[in-house]
């Protein structure tokens, strides 16, 4: 299913001394529509569906939709404001705002989550939003435009293996991306090979492993790229610091041959959308110079 996972709100949740179930379909061509990351906001309203509440961003939010009802930020979205939008649909982010579904099912609201962090996810998602708003055409023809895209600025490019590694850094720490993030699709893409590949995930995110100084020296990149979340400027002294005062990452390949990339959050850090080939572009023109 392409991490579309569809909620028809088959839920047993308690209700005074038993179970009760409560059954809430997907209307076929939803008219309030509530999205509870970003990321949805281009692609649903570029087929034509009809947004009425969002989540405050810094990122990602495109000016036409800085008026449209907010269900407050990202990370602790208010369900009172969802349902004061009364929404027929709500569009979750998977990994991010599933605590929802049951209070949604209580109110009857229908919702689907979906991930929309690899290109294909993101093809796979426009697809149905396309479906669902009567525009498959529409969601059809920015597809192909996107292919024709991304596919000029392959042509454009080297044809040659690159050893990559792609750290994310957060206030908590470093982990190790992995093919099924933003950035990992994109280094698969290009035909490059991801030094943490054969790592095992982390339990709670299956698109990142953890970071091991000790491995990444052993791996040896030639390239590494940095993703992020919160203060890019911070982050980059963070690391420039880490660099100089540890020996191991003098010896690293990407390191010496000045091969550190940092990726910005806008395409990298939550998903890039209809900006897709903007992120492919962005990250093979910091290793070749102008592609396309």
């Amino acid at each position: 299913m392409h991490k579309i996972l569809f909620i028809l709100f088959m839920v047993i949740f308690l209700a005074g001394c038993g179970g009760e179930k409560i059954s809430v379909e997907i209307p076929d061509k939803p008219e309030r529509i509530v999205v509870t990351s970003a990321s949805f906001l281009e692609p649903l309203h570029a087929v034509g569906g009809n947004i009425v509440g969002r989540p405050d961003s810094k990122n990602n939010m495109p000016d036409w939709a800085k008026n449209i009802q907010s269900i407050g930020a990202v990370y602790q979205v208010d369900v009172e404001k969802i349902l004061s939008c009364a929404p027929d649909l709500v569009i979750i982010n998977k990994g991010m705002n599933e605590k929802l579904v049951d209070v949604l099912a209580e109110n009857k609201i229908p919702a689907l989550i979906l991930e929309m962090k690899t290109y294909d996810e993101v093809k796979n998602e426009l697809k149905h939003f396309g479906k669902m708003t009567g525009n498959i055409d529409t969601a059809d023809k920015i597809i192909a435009q996107m292919d024709d895209e991304i596919q000029q600025i392959l042509d454009n490019m080297p044809h040659e293996k690159k050893r990559v590694a792609i750290l994310h850094s957060t206030a908590q720490g470093l982990s190790v991306q992995l093919e099924g993030s933003i950035a990992g699709s994109i280094v698969k893409m290009f035909g490059w090979e991801n030094v943490a590949n054969d790592m095992t995930p982390l339990e709670n995110n299956p698109d990142a492993a953890p970071y091991s100084m000790e491995t990444l020296a052993a791996q040896n990149p030639e390239i590494i790229f940095v993703t992020s979340m919160g203060d890019i400027d911070k982050i980059k002294a963070n690391m420039q610091e880490a660099i100089e005062t540890n020996d191991a990452w003098q010896a690293i390949g990407a390191v010496k041959n000045n091969q550190l990339y940092y990726l910005p959050q806008n395409l990298f850090l939550l998903s890039p959308g209809l900006n897709y080939p903007d992120a492919v572009r962005m990250m093979a023109e910091l290793i070749y110079g102008k592609v396309s």
